[in-house]
């Protein structure tokens, strides 16, 4: 859904003209200030009534914008002296400083886009604005939160919730002091991170949620900047967290850890003693079936084996393709790393897999694998070796990273089948677990 502000801007400009000369003097004025015309959709509340909205965003997605012109909505009236629907509002942050240097007097903040004639007025010693129909917003930090018992309000915006340091006790304490009015609401504007008040906030029934990364805002965002982050951060943890404003969590009993993952990133791969791509073919085919996992992987092996170490270079896995579709992308994928052979298990076609790859290309060194025991015994071996610090993960894995994160001891925690994490499972095997699987040479008929 395009806001209004989107749409004036495709609009031919007969259009945008015609618009801007049909305002009165008066809609003219007041058109910067009407959010709702400009906003993009994720600043906008879901209707419904809801106790917490939460905002999640990636840096510079508009986050703050979205909180202070809820506060407005809140506070504001019709005229400037009429009231609104709210009249005592806290805004808590991590510290006092930041809720007066960013919700308060910020770029985005409420002073910087409030109207002339609604124009609160910050009063320093009592930490609070004050608008012209009485309205108060109070100042209040996080590392204090005891300063919340006794305070009522009847709405709050609380900034960067996932990096209060007392998070859980401060935002109890502002739960408790939301008591006034028919419905109280509390808006939350914060980066995700991966910490208990943050998740436990999203799985209340209660709570409903926007999200934007931060490409969504860069028409207000400087060209250098976007193009720094993505060359800098794009496909890590810290960029899918920061930019993309996903919230990227660790299960319990999980084999791979996201911190682990991270700590294996590598700019460049190194020059391999081999190379192989690992196939895990799907049972079946089209839009329904599982994905055909495909994985290439480098190895090291120069010196005793403790001493070897991996690169995983690419996943190629694909979903919706019938058997001459995988096995032409395993193919492409072992010509463009110039692979030695090709790791493919055979459980769920036996003798018809490498039949199939062989009718693309008769000559490419093929070693079946079967699995003998369950996806998870088969896994922890090479997870081991990610603790040892001796795989390395290239930029681009991020689906293969987000399924590692949900193998546990105990079986695959995501939804179908783990068929990258199998990829990646036989591909390490073959270089560093088992090196010596054998080759599955073609047969030669002499007529």
């Amino acid at each position: 859904m395009k806001s209004g502000a989107a749409w004036l801007a495709c609009a031919p400009a007969a259009v945008r003209t015609s618009f801007l000369d049909d305002l009165t003097e008066g809609e003219r004025l007041a058109l910067p200030y009407l959010f709702v015309f400009w906003a993009m959709e994720h600043q906008l509340p879901p209707e419904g009534a809801w106790r917490s909205w939460v905002i999640l965003g990636g840096r510079g997605a508009g986050k703050t914008r979205a909180g202070a012109e809820w506060v407005r909505a809140c506070v504001e009236g019709a005229r400037p002296a009429q009231p609104g629907r709210c009249r005592r509002v806290a805004l808590v942050g991590e510290t006092l400083e930041q809720v007066r240097e960013v919700m308060v007097f910020g770029d985005s903040g409420l002073l910087a886009c409030s109207p002339p004639d609604r124009l609160p007025v910050w009063s320093e010693t009592r930490r609070e604005l004050v608008w012209p129909n009485g309205a108060v917003a109070k100042a209040y930090s996080a590392h204090d939160y005891e300063r919340l018992r006794g305070p009522q309000f009847d709405a709050a915006w609380a900034d960067e919730l996932a990096k209060w340091k007392n998070g859980q006790a401060a935002w109890d304490m502002l739960q408790f002091a939301l008591r006034l009015g028919e419905h109280p609401q509390v808006c939350v504007t914060t980066t995700p991170r991966d910490v208990p008040v943050l998740k436990a906030l999203l799985e209340m029934e209660s709570t409903v949620r926007t999200h934007a990364p931060t490409q969504a805002n860069r028409a207000n965002l400087a060209q250098s900047f976007l193009e720094e982050m993505e060359a800098r951060y794009a496909g890590s943890r810290l960029g899918r967290q920061e930019l993309e404003g996903e919230l990227l969590s660790d299960i319990e009993g999980a084999l791979w850890r996201r911190d682990t993952i991270e700590a294996a990133r590598v700019e460049a791969p190194p020059d391999f003693d081999r190379i192989v791509v690992a196939v895990d073919p799907p049972a079946g085919s089209g839009p329904s079936s599982d994905a055909c996992g495909i994985v290439v992987a480098g190895a090291v092996t120069k010196g005793p084996p403790q001493a070897w170490r991996a690169v995983v270079l690419e996943d190629a896995s694909v979903r919706g393709f019938g058997p001459s579709g995988w096995a032409a992308r395993a193919i492409d994928a072992a010509r463009r790393w110039q692979a030695d052979r090709l790791v493919a298990e055979v459980n769920q076609g036996g003798d018809m897999v490498e039949l199939t790859i062989r009718s693309l290309d008769p000559l490419i060194p093929i070693t079946k694998v079967h699995a003998t025991r369950g996806k998870s015994a088969r896994a922890e071996p090479v997870a081991a070796l990610y603790e040892q610090g001796r795989v390395g993960h290239l930029a681009g894995l991020t689906a293969l990273e987000d399924e590692m994160c949900l193998m546990t001891q105990t079986g695959f925690a995501g939804q179908g089948s783990p068929d990258r994490v199998d990829a990646l499972v036989w591909a390490l095997t073959a270089l560093i677990v088992k090196p010596g699987l054998k080759y599955q040479r073609p047969q030669v008929r002499t007529l």
